[in-house]
């Protein structure tokens, strides 16, 4: 159970913190931050050759073309015209809105594999230092990982610290769409883990998949662990900004309104992620049914209304995560607003009963996995509240199963 104290004593001390936390992030990180995701060499020159390219007598589309534009692009070619498309253009196809998933995950594999090929040699390449010899066999150990088996990848851009998202389930045919947001330090080389799995974004995903399928066998249901955005890189200035949640909302928006069929999707947002989701809210595809947060630092509004949005707001937090003890506040564009586990935030208040810390809420046989599974699938009836909100359930007519 999470307390919440509103003291004035409690609020001034609050408020004292989060003015030494930004004096603490200014002399360590400075106003600049650093963007990892620069522009990549070789995918810069892909996109500009597929503006020049033409198939069957027709110029390409334009890559930021709306998603039912370039579905409907595909839909005219043939399948060999498509996967000509896919291998010539694999940096291309594999991360385009639009494309028939199937075809994105064959593009995707073919850019792994150029990518894997680029590390293997920059892993013995003298001319680096150790640390970059280092990071490349890394880079090329996920690289292979990504490889193995028939793992389904969405997205993938190894530029600067890389992006990626993966498939669970089929996509195509899913009823019900879960997408897990992770926060702060994602990347490709924390996108999935040995140690501590399920506070990856693969992991996170992989056991929120296993969960649904158990709660509900006859939904048909599919989750994606979305790390396709630039996340901040620690607890600097970025993490506690807002400037790469609203870059991540644009994208989070984009791919949820270019999945296919008619699928209801509820987003699973944790710590920054939660960000993310709560700039993305107002602008989110009608599909969004759940927008559920766990361990977050707040959703830059500064209540549930404030997000404009049709979608449940779900929040839990366990009660030894840290984040619970940094100020949920905004001042001048620096903090991230109320505390979504505060009853008078307005968000339905589910268990998090045997999480552990900040990253434990995907952790099989906890109740905030048993909750996100309930909503993934629409059974809310099924739904644990936390004893600080006994109404999670209010207003809710019924399940909507697939």
């Amino acid at each position: 159970m999470t307390s919440f104290d509103t003291s004035p004593t409690l609020t001034v001390w609050r408020a004292l913190l989060a003015v030494a936390v930004v004096f603490v992030m200014l002399a360590t990180t400075g106003w600049s931050a650093v963007r990892d995701q620069q522009a990549d060499g070789p995918r810069e020159l892909a996109l500009a050759a597929w503006a020049r390219d033409r198939i069957a007598g027709h110029s390409l589309p334009e890559t930021n073309a709306p998603a039912y534009r370039l579905a409907h692009f595909f839909a005219t070619l043939t399948s060999g015209q498509r996967f000509a498309l896919a291998g010539k253009y694999p940096s291309v196809v594999g991360n385009l809105d639009g494309a028939p998933v199937t075809l994105r995950y064959h593009a995707n594999r073919v850019a792994l594999r150029q990518a894997a090929a680029v590390e293997k040699v920059r892993a013995h390449d003298d001319k680096l230092s150790p640390d970059g010899r280092d990071e490349a066999q890394a880079r090329l150990d996920r690289f292979r990982s990504l490889l193995r088996g028939e793992r389904q990848i969405l997205a993938f851009d190894p530029s600067g610290k890389g992006r990626a998202a993966e498939v669970f389930g089929d996509l195509d045919r899913a009823a019900r769409v879960s997408v897990v947001v992770p926060g702060v330090d994602t990347h490709l080389l924390t996108l999935e883990r040995s140690k501590r799995k399920y506070a990856a974004p693969v992991g996170m995903a992989e056991s929120l998949y296993g969960a649904e399928r158990s709660a509900s066998p006859g939904t048909r249901t599919a989750v994606i662990a979305w790390a396709d955005y630039t996340s901040p890189a620690g607890l600097g200035m970025d993490a506690a900004l807002g400037g790469l949640a609203a870059d991540g909302a644009i994208r989070l928006n984009a791919m949820v309104g270019a999945l296919p069929g008619t699928s209801k999707v509820s987003l699973f947002c944790h710590s920054y992620g939660s960000v993310v989701c709560g700039v993305a809210a107002h602008r989110a595809p009608d599909r969004v049914a759940d927008i559920a947060v766990a361990g977050s630092p707040g959703m830059r509004a500064a209540n549930a209304g404030q997000l404009e949005t049709g979608a449940r707001i779900w929040a839990t937090r366990d009660g030894d995560d840290w984040i619970g003890d940094v100020p949920h506040m905004e001042f001048g564009g620096i903090g991230h607003g109320a505390d979504p586990v505060d009853p008078a935030f307005g968000a339905r208040i589910v268990s998090a009963a045997g999480a552990a810390g900040h990253s434990g809420y995907f952790e099989p046989g906890t109740e905030s996995l048993d909750n996100f599974a309930a909503i993934g699938v629409g059974a809310y009836g099924s739904v644990s509240c936390a004893s600080a909100d006994s109404a999670c359930h209010s207003g809710i007519s019924g399940e909507r199963n697939g």
